[in-house]
Parts: structure tokens; C-alpha cells; sequence
């Protein structure tokens, strides 16, 4: 297994400085003990990777047993309500087998994918059968927008051995052949179907028109859906009337500390980064900053250096929008600190952001005096935030009536 630091390199080896790799650990300690042959409870998740695009691997992450909380191993939105803690969340996702196969994104009639499918409808979990080829390798798959992927092992067959409970609107959805992706997942989130259930249908391919229908690797179908979801939300938040003073939210997770400025603008947001030594991604000694922005009618280019973390808290930051019936630019600035050491996927940082914005703010009357009261929050510098941010600067040229 490649370290999330020193991506295997034998030159670099434990370069985090602990003398042995604690992520897999974890992954070492909950790694269950199988047969070839074994019983597990699916969902929780289906998995669909990017390299060697158009033929993937793609498949079935299940524990080992039956049961019926299965759902909590991979539900960023279950890890946030309980407040798990990194090791916490690397155990349960170290519980999991990932059984894969190899298959081309536009196949049809395939045994296995068409289980996978069937998996990714259902609701709750159900028994299945697995029949592996090899028993699970020691690994996983680190990245910026899935929950970690580990214990993969070759799937020679898979079967549901229950009939599982498919949610009507989904069966509608999925069957309606002539319904495009965009339209099919602006209707489940109307029907308050969770970022986590959408991403799993297109990720194994049941949405869209049916020529057109094909698996999306999962990273690629997290961002898809924070990105069609907040558009559709920012349609009507952009009708909406400014709010009437700098509002500043703020809330912490796992190591990933938030400070949320929604100032009386047109709409528009920015997100800042600063990754610290220690924290994943980082095992230098030196803080480095990652930013991307979007104004009024928002960007034409893919977020490249937030990445996934972007298109979620800009859901968001647009849900809270809508709820309060105001429109605002929103400026976040969030620290990544060392006790984030392993990523977790970005569906806890949406959470993370849902939450800021669900508590009350504190309100004032300057930015300058939003921007002081975050800093007591933060271990870094805000100037460092601020002296790179493209919204404060246009905020600072382009007067509003609210500045006299």
C-alpha cells in the first residue's frame, strides 16, 4: 500500500515521522477475516475508479456479516450526526470488502453490474452472497473525494439474496428512460434523497437518457452532484434580496476548521485553503494555500485546486441562501489541521458547512470587523487568507448602496 505522504516512495518512507504508516493501521485492525465465499449486508457503498477509463474496476464495498446498520460505513452524513473521529471512520471503512471486476462504463447485460445497480437502488441494507476469486489484499485508494477504499479482492459472482427495498421515486427515476441526469437529480434531491444516495445511482450508471447511460467513476459523480444541485438551488437564490450586514459562521470537524463570511453583495463565493504541516497532503514544514472562486454567473472551468471540497460547500452556503431567502457573496476560509491526517471525502466537509450555517450568526456592520472576529478562531494569520482573496478585493472596489 502507497502512504497518502510518501506515495510508496522507499526514499521517503514514514517521512510523517511516526515510524509506521497509522492509516493502515487502522486498516489493518478491522481488516475481517474471509472466505472466498462469504454472507455481507450491502449497501453501504458501490465503488467505480477513473484509472484506465473507459474499463474500470467497479464494485461492491459490504462487510462481512449481516447487518442491518450497514448504511453507517460509508454515510459521511451518518459520520458527521455521531461525530466520528478519523480513526473512527478508518475502521468502519477498513471493515469493508471491496469486491470489483473489471467493465467497460457503456457495457450492458452484465451479471455482475446489474447486481451492482440493483444494490445502488436500495434504500436499506440486504443480505447478498459473495464469491471472490482471490481473498482481499491489504490496500486502499486515498483522494480528495471519496471516503477511503480498501481490501479489494476479484468478484467472480454476487447475488441478493433478499428482495431489497427499492424507494418508489427511484424506481420511477431509474426507469424513465427519456429523463436526462441533470433532471432526474434535481427530482430526488426535491424529494430529499441525500447527496450520498444520488452518487451512488450515477455512479453505477441508472441515470440519464438510456442510449446515453453509463457508470461515472464515484469522484468524478460526487462532484457532478454537488455541482447540479447547487446550480439549481443558486436559480432562485440569485431572485432573492441581499442580506443587510457581514454575517460570520463558523464550525470544526476532524481537523477541518471553518470560518464562513457571507457578506451584502450579488452572489458570489470563494473558497481559501491552508494546508497545514502535518495534515494530509502536507508533510512539509510549510503552510500552502489552495483557492478557487466564481462571481454572479458563476465558473465556466473546473475548480482545480479546491477540487470536490468546493462544489460541496457551495451546496452548502446555496441551501442556507435559499432557507433564509437572501442572496450574498460567501467567503470561506477553512484550516486544515494535523489531526486531519487521512482525507475522508468531502461529503464531511458538506456536512461540516451545513452545520456552521445552521447555527446562529454574529453579525456586523464592517468585514473588517467579521474578518477580526474569525481570526480569534484561527491559528493562522487571517491576513495571510485575506491578502489572496479575489472576492474581498472586488468587494473593496465595486461599492454598494449598503456602503453609505
Amino acid at each position: 500500500m502507497d502512504c497518502i505522504r510518501c506515495k510508496g516512495n522507499a526514499n521517503s518512507k514514514y517521512s510523517c515521522k511516526k515510524g509506521f504508516c497509522p492509516i493502515l493501521q487502522k486498516f489493518r485492525e478491522a481488516l475481517p477475516k474471509v472466505n472466498l465465499d462469504f454472507n455481507g449486508s450491502s449497501p453501504p457503498d458501490v465503488f467505480v475508479g477513473q484509472y484506465n477509463y473507459p474499463n474500470v474496476f467497479a464494485g461492491i464495498l459490504a462487510p462481512a456479516q449481516h447487518d442491518d446498520t450497514a448504511n453507517k460505513l460509508s454515510a459521511p452524513e451518518e459520520w458527521f450526526k455521531e461525530r466520528l473521529g478519523v480513526h473512527d471512520i478508518l475502521q468502519r471503512r477498513g471493515s469493508m470488502i471491496y469486491s470489483r471486476f473489471t467493465s467497460n462504463v457503456k457495457s450492458r447485460n452484465e451479471k455482475l453490474k446489474e447486481t451492482m445497480q440493483e444494490i445502488s437502488m436500495a434504500q436499506k441494507p440486504c443480505d447478498m452472497e459473495f464469491h471472490l476469486a482471490k481473498k482481499p489484499s491489504l490496500s486502499m485508494e486515498l483522494n480528495n473525494y471519496a471516503a477511503p477504499i480498501g481490501n479489494p479482492a476479484p468478484l467472480l459472482k454476487a447475488e441478493i439474496t433478499e428482495n431489497p427495498f427499492i424507494p418508489r421515486k427511484v424506481d420511477a427515476i431509474v426507469s424513465d428512460n427519456g429523463l436526462k441526469a441533470t433532471e432526474a437529480v434535481k427530482d430526488l434531491y426535491k424529494h430529499d434523497f441525500t447527496v450520498t444516495s444520488m452518487v451512488k445511482l450515477l455512479t453505477s450508471g441508472l441515470l440519464g437518457c438510456k442510449l446515453e447511460r453509463r457508470m461515472v467513476p464515484t469522484r468524478w459523480a460526487i462532484t457532478a452532484v454537488d455541482d447540479m444541485v447547487s446550480k439549481q438551488v443558486l436559480q432562485k437564490v440569485k431572485d432573492y434580496p441581499w442580506i443587510n450586514e457581514y454575517r460570520v459562521y463558523h464550525d470544526e470537524y476532524v481537523g477541518n476548521h471553518y470560518e464562513i463570511i457571507l457578506l451584502p453583495r450579488q452572489w458570489s463565493f470563494e473558497v481559501i485553503e491552508a494546508k497545514m504541516p502535518g495534515s494530509c497532503w502536507n508533510s512539509g514544514m510549510e503552510i500552502f494555500f489552495m483557492k478557487d472562486n466564481e462571481g454572479y454567473f458563476g465558473r465556466k472551468t473546473y475548480a482545480s485546486e479546491v477540487t470536490g471540497a468546493y462544489y460541496s460547500c457551495r451546496l452548502a452556503i446555496a441551501e442556507h441562501l435559499r432557507l433564509i431567502k437572501r442572496q450574498a457573496s460567501a467567503l470561506i476560509l477553512r484550516e486544515v489541521r494535523d489531526e486531519y491526517f487521512a482525507p475522508c471525502g468531502v461529503g464531511i466537509l458538506r456536512e461540516t458547512v451545513r452545520n456552521a450555517m445552521s447555527k446562529k450568526p454574529e453579525l456586523f456592520n464592517t468585514v473588517e470587523e467579521a474578518l477580526k472576529a474569525a481570526s480569534t478562531r484561527m491559528k493562522i494569520p487571517v491576513n495571510k487568507f485575506t491578502e489572496a482573496s479575489t472576492l474581498l478585493k472586488e468587494a473593496k472596489q465595486q461599492k454598494t448602496l449598503f456602503a453609505f
